[in-house]
């Protein structure tokens, strides 16, 4: 059977969409990165009733400020994650709506090549 022209770009278009930087609450929480413990975290964020987004980096773990409370995050997710939800992430009830951390490239794997 002859691969027609159509099928290869059909199958490139699948993979492209498989692979949407955005966080989908169906893609495992590994993907997205692991909790940490705050005594680990690099930077703190002050999240309040207004915050509607924060910045961070990949390969960053981050104290996220609620209120009188605090969670970490290590942001070693999957490299073409680029934003998440933090209710997704943080304890049950501690974020009360929704903040979306935009995540840049991990700086040291720029490229794909760490060598």
């Amino acid at each position: 059977m002859k691969n027609k022209p159509w099928m290869i770009g059909l199958a490139a278009l699948a993979m492209a969409a498989a692979g949407c930087s955005t966080f989908n609450a169906s893609q495992p929480l590994a993907l997205l990165g692991d909790p940490a413990n705050i005594s680990a975290a690099e930077r703190s964020i002050v999240i309040g009733p207004e915050t509607r987004h924060v910045n961070v980096t990949g390969g960053e773990i981050i104290r996220f400020d609620i209120g009188q409370q605090s969670f970490a995050w290590h942001f070693d997710g999957a490299l073409n994650v680029t934003r998440l939800q933090l209710q997704q992430v943080a304890p049950a009830g501690m974020l009360d709506h929704p903040v979306i951390a935009y995540i840049r490239p991990n700086p040291f794997f720029i490229g794909g090549d760490i060598n």
